[in-house]
């Protein structure tokens, strides 16, 4: 894959939250960083926030590196957590990795709050604090870079604790500082509001995990190839343990029921397709009529392609996956980000031209390979040993 945007429609990724599993999207971006398909956009709620904050706030060279660099700050090194471990070590690495975090926190993230804090007159409101992301934020995000007015747009959602009114704080509206993205990321119990200008906010992902609405609705609206990477997948198995039922709990919580908003918007963006049509075809005379006047206010002739790319891992990763932070596994759904990444990259379904009436489409490659591949080995379980990742070469 070359370098430089030389596709013909504005391009913008959107990252969801998850904690931990945020590592895979910083190797969906690495693949995206070595294509020819440059966001001019990227928009991000709670890690997905500090993800898109790591690649808006520097300039292309470095990006990748920087997000590397969060990433091997915030997990335990790998002498701690041995990598190739096999079940049922790998179940147990997963599992004292999560309580370590709890126990613990993570360097250059978060810290839990000491005993003596619990003690005093004023309880804490959560149970860390954040001030090494603060930290870590202003050491590797550039916000004047973020700031500038050539700078790629960055939009980063929360929600309000008084008003509970969801927010999106974007570069192309306001200043953005480190508290807008720790705002994004500050989800309760674990950790505490952030004020902003008078008030106090909350992990966006409370009210919704994806920014992907906010980039399609913004007005004016405009053509555009969105990647849309979620680390959630909205279906899966049945479970069959108590871990599997709180993983998959999970799961449903913070998926964000990715398939059917989006194709409820995309729904919507047909019809605004179908009211343009309608009009066209009527007399002059009637087109200006009021009513025709506002209805053609609620059309539209842009195209929207959306590219979902999701987390989709070939083994149980047990409930505490959004919070395990080993560096071994932070390596393997970074690798499987890349992979997945770079085959969606490969087979780019959007350049296909679209059919007129079609306002929106939406593209998943990595569930249609998956689906074939299940087809051709039917005995298959979760888990099984013979289902392994897709190999893909990567372009040069």
């Amino acid at each position: 894959m070359g370098s430089g945007n030389i596709y013909d429609k504005k391009i913008s990724l959107v990252l969801q939250g998850g904690g931990a599993l945020g590592s895979y999207q910083a190797g969906v971006y690495e693949a995206i960083a070595a294509s020819r398909y440059c966001p001019d956009w990227v928009a991000g709620i709670s890690i997905g926030a500090i993800n898109a904050a790591l690649i808006a706030g520097n300039p292309p060279e470095h990006r990748v590196a920087r997000l590397r660099e969060f990433w091997e700050t915030i997990t335990a090194p790998s002498s701690m957590w041995p990598a190739d471990l096999k079940d049922p070590w790998s179940a147990w690495q997963k599992k004292l990795g999560g309580q370590a975090a709890l126990m613990f926190g993570q360097p250059g993230f978060f810290t839990p709050n000491n005993l003596f804090d619990w003690l005093g007159a004023t309880q804490p409101v959560s149970y860390y604090k954040t001030e090494e992301l603060k930290a870590t934020l202003e050491r590797l995000v550039d916000f004047d870079l973020i700031n500038h007015p050539d700078g790629i747009r960055l939009s980063v959602g929360a929600v309000n604790v008084r008003t509970a009114r969801f927010a999106y704080f974007d570069s192309a509206e306001m200043p953005i500082r480190a508290e807008h993205i720790m705002a994004s990321g500050a989800l309760p119990p674990g950790f505490p509001p952030v004020e902003i200008d008078g008030e106090f906010y909350w992990d966006g992902g409370l009210v919704s995990n994806t920014p992907l609405q906010y980039v399609l609705d913004y007005m004016p609206r405009r053509s555009r190839l969105t990647f849309q990477v979620d680390v959630f997948h909205a279906t899966g198995d049945l479970p069959t343990s108590l871990e599997e039922v709180a993983e998959r709990q999970n799961d449903i919580r913070y998926a964000s029921r990715t398939r059917d908003n989006t194709d409820i918007f995309a729904q919507k963006h047909d019809v605004r397709h179908a009211i343009n049509e309608m009009l066209s075809a009527l007399p002059e005379e009637l087109r200006q009529l009021p009513e025709a006047r506002r209805l053609h206010s609620f059309g539209c002739v842009t195209t929207m392609d959306v590219a979902q790319i999701i987390y989709r891992p070939f083994a149980p990763q047990g409930a505490a996956k959004d919070y395990e932070f080993t560096r071994p596994t932070m390596l393997t759904r970074w690798n499987q980000g890349l992979r997945d990444a770079i085959a969606t990259l490969d087979a780019a379904p959007w350049l296909a031209p679209a059919e007129p009436h079609v306002g929106m489409r939406v593209f998943d490659v990595m569930h249609e390979r998956l689906v074939a591949q299940h087809a051709a080995n039917p005995g298959a379980q979760k888990g099984d040993s013979n289902v392994q990742p897709i190999a893909v070469k990567k372009s040069a």
